[in-house]
């Protein structure tokens, strides 16, 4: 998100509905992100139940040796079970080590999923290969409250009597599209910690690192003043030159609309969700990276300060408070202001004819992103802070009921709250 001279104009954002919060700048449209392609598999031939059981425990005690070689740092450890003679495999490993031991962690394991049996693999390696889709199950000290999940697909072979890792990128079909998109999993990185805060970047970006870590502070600080729900500001925000770490939707919506950052829910279980969020992590477009401001990660900083109480509340819930917070961000600097962007608004709100939902966003990001930070602005001018938010957690910790839950809190209809938010200026 831009902001010539720092006064807002109007915030072109597209969400992604019910998976994903963004926020993002009008670019050029890119190139439509690819689909998956469908695994190559077919059905395993029968395998004797002692042998299935026997290549289970050995294969996981190799990547349990490999989990704990992280943790100690040996890198020799966690080599032992590659195939080196893979020169190129070797050194991508070596750099997902080096890149692993920059976080630090509470807990981490590596455990054997759902068999894939891919032919061109058996006819490449021989009758022996196993390919597997792996969980990592793990947790980053001093940001997860909890263990969370994402997952890798390896191909091993039988080597005299232990197995060997010959692929570790030969099935990614086969996996949570964008859950196992790790930043570890590219080129060599750098950690940046301030604080509760944990910025990802290449190594050789290090003080892009250092200046988003500062940034981000202040963006902590700025959700916190604004966002009465507990929050300990942990956080992470990944700012990678590659455009597929965590996702690669970055233009979106049939009107081309660019995200600027998106944060993206994890969780203990598939990574692809199901269960409840144990957290989140912010993802910054690559192409965006060295012009962040606080303003932004704020936006995206409220999202993941809520994303723990669930992921049920309406578009223009979540969008608007996100949008509320920024907005107070920015002015809570006495030199700056949002006026201009209050003014588009007003003149928006004629034409409103609904709550901004996922229809309302997909025509017209502007728009949207606009009405529904108007929609929290009058909610909090007549409630405070403190009940709106309490109103979001209702909302977001059930699947069904918004309408009697809005009732509850505010008295009012959704018809009711449009037509209260038309009449309000501000």
């Amino acid at each position: 998100m831009k902001h010539p001279r720092r006064l807002v104009a109007a915030v072109t954002t597209l969400a992604i509905a019910g998976a994903v919060a963004v926020v993002g700048v009008r670019l050029q449209q890119g190139a439509a992100a690819p689909g998956n392609s469908a695994a190559a598999v077919k059905a395993a031939p029968p395998t004797p139940t002692a042998d299935v059981a026997a290549r289970k425990q050995a294969i996981n005690k190799l990547l349990s040796a490999r989990a704990t070689a992280v943790r100690r740092g040996d890198l020799k450890a966690f080599l032992a079970a590659v195939n080196t003679k893979d020169a190129k495999l070797a050194a991508r490993q070596r750099t997902l080590f080096a890149n692993l031991r920059q976080f630090g962690f509470t807990r981490l394991e590596y455990f054997l999923a759902d068999e894939h049996q891919v032919p061109r693999l058996t006819e490449k390696y021989g009758p022996t290969a196993f390919s597997s889709r792996v969980m990592m199950r793990y947790q980053l000290a001093g940001l997860d409250a909890k263990p969370v999940q994402t997952d890798v697909a390896y191909t091993f072979v039988r080597r005299g009597s232990g197995w060997l890792l010959v692929e570790d990128n030969a099935i990614d079909e086969v996996l949570s599209y964008a859950g196992h998109r790790q930043p570890w999993d590219y080129q060599p990185i750098t950690v940046v910690r301030r604080g509760k805060v944990a910025v990802v970047v290449a190594q050789r970006e290090a003080a892009l690192g250092a200046k988003i870590a500062a940034i981000a502070q202040q963006a902590v600080s700025g959700v916190q003043r604004h966002w009465p729900q507990p929050w300990n500001g942990s956080v992470m925000v990944v700012a990678m030159p590659e455009p597929q770490v965590l996702s690669i939707f970055w233009t979106v919506g049939a009107g081309g609309w660019t995200i600027a950052a998106k944060d993206l829910p994890i969780y203990d279980g598939e990574p692809h969700g199901g269960g409840a969020p144990a957290g989140s992590r912010i993802v910054v477009n690559p192409e965006l990276r060295t012009k962040l401001d606080k303003d932004l990660l704020a936006h995206e900083m409220t999202h993941a300060a809520a994303v723990l109480l669930g992921e049920q509340a309406p578009m223009w819930m979540v969008e608007g408070y996100a949008e509320y917070v920024r907005c107070a961000v920015i002015e809570d600097d006495p030199h700056w202001t949002v006026d201009p962007y209050r003014k588009t608004v007003r003149k928006s709100l004629p034409s409103m004819k609904a709550l901004p939902g996922p229809a309302e966003f997909g025509a017209n990001g502007d728009r949207s992103y606009g009405q529904a930070w108007w929609t929290i602005e009058y909610l909090i001018d007549r409630f405070g802070e403190k009940k709106v938010a309490a109103l979001y957690a209702d909302l977001a910790g059930h699947a069904s009921g918004a309408d009697a839950i809005l009732k509850k809190h505010t008295k009012m209809t959704p018809a009711q709250l449009l037509a209260a938010v038309k009449k309000f200026r501000g």
